[in-house]
């Protein structure tokens, strides 16, 4: 198909139908200073082996995590992906950079998300999941709008010991739905359960917490849900999928929404996406739930078929009935986390949480030995916790990564008055000879 460019009089024919006197009007809004007023200084035209010779070069200037011993952590993990993943979601029957728009032709696509749905139901406890989200900062947006109209109060409590990012999302997605957000306070590093007593008024409409917590930290979940549904909220929890291998899953604790990022489910880290939002309710809910369920029947000659029972978007169902916007899912990467959930089983993800959590534990232990660290581990941790460094944390990350390791996530890039903390997450994958140089290096280069 010929790329034929706008004329001259086609051009003068829409702006007259916007009513702008020329292109310089049209784009009159856009502040000059960040206007281009130069011709684009292109280089010359290159042929194909060039143009990858080329992206080739820049590519390689990239320093990847599985170059470096990577502790980096705070919501996307360098957990390992077996081979069968990768292998099966480059099937060309699966492999696709989006969702598949037209998934009713296809009971292969629908059995895949159906059997995604049921291994999120076991690994949260609870009853129904939707076909998954763009994310777990999307999928905690999401859950605000929906705890609002199941309970019919106007505001929503939010953790302080939630993912910065998550929680950014979430204020943003509650200005647009004029959805008041207060914060419950902490106590060290996880929420204060008397300031939570205190918030949890006739007006709240849920709490929303992330259990282990952006700090690793495990949170008061149990007694958290029983003083909120003692005030008549929901509960939303936001679960790391890996850790429910040890820790016990938010149905347990009478969680109505539970939410999580797929990405440690077999998915790479990717420079920062596209990952998979995790998205599961009471059955009591499901019509509430956003986006796509799949369900299993059975056809008029008795075969098990399936089918796409709940869309509860607004191009199906009357546009006040709707339960949000998300139309779609992150099919690709639901399939890749199915592929990987199927090949772990129960024991496998119990043995990578057990892993994760015993080497977390070996390191802080390590890195508290260091002079000049201190480790805030005194509330129990899974695989994360926060190192208090000497000096600002940026220089330990920068100067990490000169011996080969990413020493974990500064977090005054959240907020400045963290500079002296990094957040150091450890998986199945970080081995005893990494852990001890990681110490090694700190005693070197800032503990003399």
């Amino acid at each position: 198909m010929r790329f034929t460019p706008h004329t001259a009089e086609d051009r003068r024919l829409m702006l007259q139908r916007i009513g702008a006197a020329s292109v310089k009007e049209l784009f009159a809004g856009i502040p000059a200073g960040i206007r281009l007023d130069r011709p684009l200084d292109l280089p010359a035209p290159l042929s194909e082996p060039e143009a990858v010779r080329e992206l080739g070069k820049l590519a390689a200037e990239n320093t990847g995590a599985d170059q470096l011993a990577c502790f980096a952590g705070a919501g996307a993990y360098d957990h390992y992906v077996p081979a069968i993943v990768d292998t099966i979601i480059s099937r060309p029957e699966f492999y696709t950079a989006y969702t598949p728009y037209q998934a009713e032709v296809s009971q292969g696509t629908l059995q895949a998300i159906y059997e995604f749905q049921s291994l999120v139901c076991r690994l949260y406890g609870m009853e129904a999941a939707n076909a998954s989200m763009y994310d777990c900062a999307s999928a905690l947006a999401e859950a605000t709008h929906m705890a609002r109209d199941i309970s019919r109060r106007p505001k929503v409590l939010l953790a302080g010991s939630i993912n910065p990012v998550h929680a950014e999302v979430v204020r943003t997605y509650a200005h647009g739905l004029n959805i008041p957000i207060d914060v419950v306070p902490l106590s060290g590093n996880t929420i204060d359960l008397d300031a939570l007593e205190r918030l949890c008024t006739p007006d709240v409409a849920a709490l929303i917490i992330q259990h282990p917590n952006f700090f690793g930290n495990l949170e008061p979940a149990r007694r958290a849900s029983e003083i909120v549904h003692q005030a008549g909220a929901l509960l939303v929890v936001s679960a790391d999928p890996i850790s429910l291998g040890v820790l016990e899953p938010p149905g347990a604790y009478d969680a109505d929404v539970a939410v999580g990022e797929g990405q440690p489910l077999g998915i790479p880290l990717s420079f920062g996406g596209p990952y998979l939002g995790i998205m599961s309710a009471k059955k009591k809910y499901i019509r509430n739930l956003p986006g796509r369920i799949v369900a299993r029947t059975v056809d008029t000659e008795g075969k098990t078929g399936f089918v796409l029972a709940l869309q509860t978007r607004e191009q199906h169902i009357r546009r006040e009935r709707a339960s949000s916007n998300i139309c779609s899912n992150q099919a690709l990467c639901a399939l890749a986390a199915n592929v990987y959930l199927a090949t772990m089983g129960r024991t496998g993800i119990a043995e990578v949480a057990r892993q994760s959590m015993a080497k977390a534990h070996y390191l802080a232990d390590g890195i508290a030995g260091v002079r000049g660290f201190e480790t805030e581990t005194s509330t129990p941790f899974f695989k994360e916790f926060v190192v208090r460094t000497p000096v600002p944390a940026a220089k330990v990350v920068e100067t990490g990564i000169k011996h080969g390791i990413l020493a974990g996530v500064a977090l005054d890039r959240f907020n400045p008055e963290w500079k002296n903390r990094l957040l150091v997450a450890v998986t199945e994958k970080r081995t005893r000879v990494e852990m001890d140089a990681y110490c090694v290096f700190l005693k070197q280069e800032f503990a003399n």
